[in-house]
C-alpha cells in the first residue's frame, strides 16, 4: 500500500489510543519534501552508535548531521531513497494537561502509546520502523525542527521514526483495528472471578513486544509489570485509594482542569471530540440524577461539598470497586539493576531527558517506552476479555506515589496503576478528534 494511504488508516486507529481526560496530546509530522527528509535521515544517523553515517535503502549515505538554518543538514550526501518514509511524532503543548507536575508524565506516556499503536497499524500494511531516535532540545542544531513554518509551534519533537517496506502477515490490521476498537476505559463494576495466572503471565511478556521501538538501541528503562492479585494487596491498595482518592477533587486547579473535560451530553463530546461525558465516568445515569451530578462536579460546588466530605465520599467510593476488583496492575521502571529512569540529575540537553526532568522524575525517553510498553500490555488485555480502570490519584502526588510504591512493595517507580479485570456491564467508549487535526506535512 502507498504511504500515503497507510499513514491515513494508522492515524485513524492510533486516533483511539489512551490518554489522560481523553485530551489526546499527540502531533504526527510526516517528512514530504527533500529539506525536511535530509534533515531526518541525518539526525537519525547521528543518533545510532559512534554518530555514524545511515545508509539510505539503496545503499547511500543519508547524512551525518544537522546544520543549515534552512534544515538541509551538512554534509548530508545525497537524498534519501524515496523507499524510506520519516515521522516525527510530537507532543501536541496545546494540548496537555499541567495542572499538575505528574501531568507531564501522563502526557509522555499518551503520546508514548499513541506511537506505538500507530507504528503497529503502519507494520500491518507493510511499513515497519527500521529506525528510530529519541529527540530533545539541541538535536536539530539550533535550526527550525522540521519543515520550518509548517510544523506547527505548539508541538515538541519527541522522537524521530524511518519507515521502510516489509512484508505484512494478512489479517494483521482488520485484528489490530478491532482491539484498538474495543479498547477503552471501564469505570464500572468488575466480576470477581479470579484471572488465570497464565494470562496474566502473558500480559506482562506483551509489555515488552514494541513496534515502535524495537530499533531503537539507546539503553532505556525497563518496564516491569507488577500485578495485584492477592487479597492483601488488594486491601492495601484499596485503603490507599480511600485515604488519598480525594485529591482528584480537592486540588482546585487539577479539578478545574478535570472539569474542563466533562462534556455535558453525547452531543457536546462528539462536537469536541475529546473528554468524557458523565456516563463514561460514571455509567448509565438517570436524568435527574445526571441533573445532580452535574451540579455536584462544578468546580465552585465541589469547593463548598469538600468541607462536607464530598471528597471523600467519592474517595470510598472508589476504594470499593477497588477492593472488589479481582486484580490490579502497575507498571514500573524496574529499578533492581538501579537503571529505574530516576534518581538521575536532569540536563536538558540530553535527548533522553529533554524535558529538564531532575531529582527522581524519570527522562523522557524512558516514559515513552513506557508508554509503548502500557499500549501493548492494554491492548493485550482487551484481546483477553479484560478491562482496565486507571488509578492515576495515586502516582499524581509525589508524597502518596512514594507511600503508594513502599505499601505495595513495587519494584520500582510507578508510572501506571489501573483496576484489572472482567466486566459486569459495557461502558462506553469516549469520542475522538479527527485524525486529520494531529498529522501534519513537514
Amino acid at each position: 500500500m502507498a504511504f500515503h494511504d497507510a499513514l491515513q488508516v494508522a492515524a485513524a486507529i492510533a486516533a483511539r489510543a489512551p490518554s489522560s481526560h481523553n485530551c489526546q496530546p499527540w502531533g504526527v509530522g510526516w517528512a514530504t519534501d527533500a529539506a525536511t527528509r535530509r534533515t531526518a535521515a541525518a539526525l537519525l544517523a547521528a543518533g545510532e552508535p559512534g554518530g555514524r553515517a545511515a545508509v539510505s535503502p539503496d545503499g547511500g549515505s543519508a547524512g551525518t548531521a544537522a546544520g543549515a538554518p534552512d534544515g538541509t543538514p551538512a554534509g548530508s550526501g545525497r537524498v534519501p531513497s524515496r523507499r524510506s518514509e520519516y515521522l516525527v511524532l510530537a507532543l501536541d503543548r496545546a494540548r496537555e494537561l499541567t495542572a499538575l507536575p505528574a501531568h507531564a508524565t501522563e502526557m509522555l506516556l499518551s503520546c508514548g502509546s499513541h506511537g506505538e499503536i500507530l507504528a503497529r497499524a503502519l507494520a500491518a500494511q507493510g511499513w515497519r520502523a527500521d529506525g528510530v531516535r529519541l529527540l530533545g532540545p539541541g538535536a536539530t542544531g539550533g535550526a527550525p525542527p522540521f519543515g520550518g513554518d509548517r510544523w506547527p509551534r505548539a508541538w515538541e519533537p519527541l522522537c524521530l521514526l524511518r519507515l521502510s517496506p516489509a512484508p505484512a502477515p494478512p489479517g494483521d490490521l482488520a485484528a489490530l483495528r478491532e482491539t484498538v476498537g474495543a479498547r477503552h476505559t471501564n469505570r464500572g463494576p468488575y466480576r470477581p472471578e479470579a484471572i488465570d495466572p497464565g494470562v496474566l503471565a502473558r500480559l506482562a511478556s506483551s509489555a515488552t513486544e514494541s513496534a515502535l521501538l524495537r530499533a531503537q538501541q539507546a539503553p532505556g528503562a525497563p518496564v516491569a509489570v507488577r500485578h495485584l492479585v492477592g487479597a492483601p494487596e488488594r486491601a492495601a491498595l484499596a485503603e490507599l485509594v480511600a485515604r488519598h482518592g480525594g485529591r482528584d477533587f480537592a486540588h482546585r486547579a487539577a479539578w478545574r482542569e478535570t472539569h474542563a473535560y466533562i462534556r455535558r451530553d453525547e452531543a457536546e463530546a462528539a462536537r469536541a471530540g475529546d473528554g468524557f461525558t458523565l456516563g463514561q465516568l460514571f455509567g448509565e445515569l438517570s436524568p435527574p440524577r445526571r441533573l445532580g451530578m452535574r451540579a455536584a462536579l462544578t468546580p465552585a460546588t465541589m469547593r463548598l461539598l469538600r468541607h462536607a466530605g464530598y471528597d471523600r465520599f467519592l474517595a470510598r467510593q472508589l476504594a470499593a470497586a477497588v477492593r472488589r476488583s479481582p486484580a490490579a496492575v502497575a507498571l514500573c521502571f524496574d529499578g533492581s539493576d538501579g537503571s529505574d529512569g530516576s534518581e538521575r540529575p536532569g540536563n536538558p540537553s540530553d535527548p533522553g531527558d529533554f524535558g529538564g526532568f531532575g531529582g527522581r522524575t524519570p527522562d523522557a525517553g524512558s516514559v515513552l517506552r513506557a508508554g509503548a510498553a502500557l499500549a501493548g500490555y492494554w491492548l493485550a488485555a482487551t484481546r483477553a476479555g479484560l478491562v482496565l480502570h486507571p488509578v492515576s490519584v495515586l502516582l499524581q502526588h509525589e508524597d502518596v506515589r512514594d507511600a503508594c510504591e513502599r505499601r505495595l512493595a513495587l519494584p520500582g517507580r510507578a508510572l501506571f496503576l489501573s483496576r484489572l479485570g472482567y466486566a459486569v456491564t459495557a461502558f462506553p467508549s469516549s469520542h475522538r478528534r479527527s485524525p486529520s487535526h494531529a498529522l501534519r506535512r513537514v
